[in-house]
């Protein structure tokens, strides 16, 4: 049943008191929901894989090129969306940290390091440089 204007007022209003209230504790709860469907379209991912799998091998054993093409395609197509879930769950972890850091409060060690980890290549040179000068004088 849905809710009628006035609820639906309602409920936005108490959402907006609450993230105004408890940014972080808002943030949290609507990360949690991404990166728990997240997981959900991976562990999807995996079985359509799998399936995939199976109609290769099918296709190939019974000389069904299209069965086996089908597979094939179902298995890349799942293969992709197992990476962009995969993507979506690793950045809903990792976000917690960039709020806090992004707010004012301090992430831990182990978190930071993580979130640097994932710039490029030069980024991280140029972030170990940066710390051996300070740490140099």
């Amino acid at each position: 049943m849905p809710l009628s204007e006035e609820e639906q007022r309602l409920l936005e209003q108490m959402e907006q008191a609450l993230v105004a209230e408890d940014p972080k504790f808002a943030s949290a709860l609507r990360g949690s929901a991404l990166v728990a469907r997240s997981r959900r379209h991976a562990i999807l991912a995996v079985l359509g894989f799998l399936a995939g799998v199976a109609a290769l091998m099918i296709g190939a054993i019974a000389a069904l090129t299209v069965v086996a093409v089908v597979g094939f395609i179902l298995m890349l197509t799942s293969a992709y969306v197992f990476v962009t879930a995969w993507r979506r769950v690793q950045q809903g972890d990792d976000s917690s940290g960039t709020q806090e850091q992004a707010s004012g409060g301090e992430a831990s060690p182990s978190r930071r390091s993580r979130a640097r980890s994932h710039g490029s290549f030069i980024e991280r040179m140029e972030e170990r440089w940066r710390r051996r000068r300070e740490d140099g004088m």
